[in-house]
């Protein structure tokens, strides 16, 4: 072994990227193939595993280096100027010598940090953050989306809206610059995840009729493992950011779980406050909640910060859920899993509550320097995280749109009307709970049935 590898952060940060990986798979393959009535659940899984399977091969081939390498665009402008630190140069990660040689990240105000294990484990552990973030995104268009036209997307959005985003924010530039604080992605994936999928939802259209009026989960109990794997999963998410196995990642993971445990208490209390009947899919839209909350702020905050995180953004989503979504424009607009809500406003008002309980005490690397939220004295945190927040809407939105218009000159983005009607039948030749006795001339295996005698 060289001598700048430790065995031991090195088995965590595989370990950690591994728990990350299965929150998509079989996480979020089961949550929205539960979730989603039965004729839209094959649909949904394998929707999901697609999207994972396509951003591991498009971020080592050019993805991984424009969000985490040497500044691509104007690299000898001065170090805060914002073109050099907009988006990272493209290449592959596939030479012997890239999988294996010391990972280098970048630390605060441009420094850089090289880290304890191979750039093969930097580069696996970032991608598991990208799959995820289309894979969220796509909960918002279940339904109606189709594969053909999902597929040149997710290659087009991973390579100018999540590379660009990242690069930003984690790799070196203009806002981590500047002290913008993203723990774990509650800007760079959750927030960029509502923000495109509703953009998505508006340009796509909503599901037929009968699907928004009858909008129940085929099967419960996926749901509870989906969700239950998403929460554990998350200390993989958020323990594994300090790139190391230290303290910062024992008080991210115990504060990811506190935050969590809180904001679904938070959400069945405000069941019982407003009259409704506390539901199991209420509780899980509690648990994601304050799971995407805390991700920005997980090593940055103390315990109570991540406390007061969860009960303000359980809140936040709550109100939003239950009471904006009546309004102009959420209420034109079908996110079929409400993705604007449980990872759009809770990733702000977790990237923008980290600017208000960010504690200097709580920092990882020499990020104490700069980590000073409002309750211990400072605003210019709170400055730069509205900032970088804003730009994460606007650029994810806009250039969201501008994919989808243009995959759509040449791919449909709707599937066909027969095909919305049948479901997956018609879309992959079978179905999540097939009949034993074959009907409609449909055998359950893609061949024509047997007659019956």
């Amino acid at each position: 072994m060289p001598h700048w590898l430790d065995t031991g952060s090195t088995a965590w940060q595989m370990t950690a990227a591994t728990f990350v990986g299965l929150m998509s798979v079989p996480g979020l393959v089961v949550l929205y193939g539960g979730v989603m009535q039965k004729r839209w659940s094959i649909n949904s899984m394998m929707l999901t595993f697609v999207t994972f399977s396509v951003v591991l091969v498009v971020w080592v081939l050019w993805a991984f280096k424009m969000g985490f390498g040497n500044p691509w665009l104007n690299p000898n402008h001065a170090k805060d100027g914002f073109l050099h630190g907009f988006i990272g140069t493209p290449g592959p990660v596939l030479s012997a010598k890239a999988l294996t040689m010391q990972g280098v990240v970048p630390g605060g105000y441009g420094n850089t940090v090289s880290t304890p294990f191979p750039e093969s484990t930097l580069c696996y552990f970032q991608f598991v953050f990208a799959a995820i973030t289309p894979i969220l995104s796509l909960g918002s268009v279940l339904g109606r989306i189709n594969l053909k036209a999902w597929v040149p997307f997710v290659i087009l959005w991973i390579t100018f809206v999540y590379a660009v985003d990242a690069f930003l924010l984690w790799g070196g530039g203009y806002f981590g610059l500047h002290g913008a604080l993203d723990y774990s992605g509650g800007y760079v994936i959750h927030l960029s995840a509502g923000i495109s999928g509703f953009v998505a939802a508006a340009v796509i259209g909503p599901r037929l009729q009968r699907d928004r009026e009858i909008d129940a989960p085929n099967n419960v109990a996926m749901v509870a493992v989906g969700a239950g794997l998403l929460w554990l999963g998350w200390n993989g998410f958020n323990g594994g950011d300090p790139y190391a196995a230290n303290q910062s990642a024992a008080a991210a993971i115990l504060n990811t779980n506190l935050t969590t445990a809180v904001a679904c208490l938070t959400w069945v209390g405000l069941d019982y406050l407003t009259g409704r009947k506390p539901s199991l899919l209420g509780g899980v839209n509690g648990i994601i909640t304050g799971l995407v909350a805390i991700t920005p702020a997980a090593g940055f905050v103390n315990g109570w910060g991540a406390i007061a995180i969860g009960v303000i953004a359980c809140v936040i989503v709550y109100l939003a859920m239950n009471y904006l979504s009546a309004l102009p424009p959420f209420n034109k607009v079908d996110d079929t899993l409400g993705v604007i809500y449980t990872h759009g406003f809770a990733g702000l008002a977790g990237g923008l509550l980290t600017g208000v309980f960010a504690d200097p005490h709580m920092g990882p690397f020499d990020a104490i320097s700069y980590s000073v939220g409002v309750v211990h004295g400072s605003f210019t945190l709170l400055k730069w995280q509205f900032f970088a927040g804003l730009w994460v809407i606007v650029w994810s939105g806009c250039v969201t749109f501008i994919l989808l218009k243009l995959v759509g000159l040449f791919i449909p983005l709707r599937m066909s009307t027969e095909n919305m009607e049948l479901g997956d039948i018609a879309e992959h030749g079978h179905e999540v709970y097939p009949s034993d006795i074959p009907s409609l001339g449909y055998s359950g295996s893609g061949a024509p049935a047997p007659a019956i005698a």
